[in-house]
């Protein structure tokens, strides 16, 4: 019996077919670009941010601390330079990913960023840094 015969390389074979790019933004929302809030543990901490890269190894994200939210709003609003966090968070450290959603009435924290500053929260988020310091929302 060869491998390609067992049924083991056909469990390989769906393994390897797994890939990101496999599913689409409908089967798995958690792709690159998407705005979530991260929970984390030891220490505990909450990140607000756009997705760069989810792995099984952890999650890659470019964003701030949740506390700062009000913070940066008002650093975008004045056209004050900021400079996100782009960080790596592994798997062990992760409690819960939330897509940043609306709830109900409660507007999602991308909403409230994008009613404040007239900005789409992913861009601002995931452009150079150097861009940040000439942000300015237009009236």
């Amino acid at each position: 019996m060869s491998c390609k015969n067992s049924p083991a390389a056909a469990t390989i074979g769906i393994v390897q077919n797994a890939s990101s790019s496999f599913y689409t933004m409908a089967e798995n929302p958690f792709h690159a670009g998407s705005m979530v809030i991260a929970t984390l543990g030891n220490p505990r901490e909450k990140f607000w941010g756009a997705i760069l890269g989810l792995t099984p190894e952890g999650l890659s994200l470019c964003g701030i601390e949740l506390a700062s939210f009000d913070d940066l709003v008002s650093m975008v609003k004045e056209g004050e330079p900021f400079s996100p966090a782009v960080v790596f968070f592994p798997m062990h450290r992760i409690e819960r990913i939330d897509l940043d959603l609306a709830d109900g009435n409660l507007p999602s924290l991308t909403e409230r960023f994008a009613a404040k500053t007239n900005l789409d929260a992913v861009a601002v988020l995931t452009r150079p840094a150097a861009v940040h310091a000439r942000s300015r929302p237009q009236p």
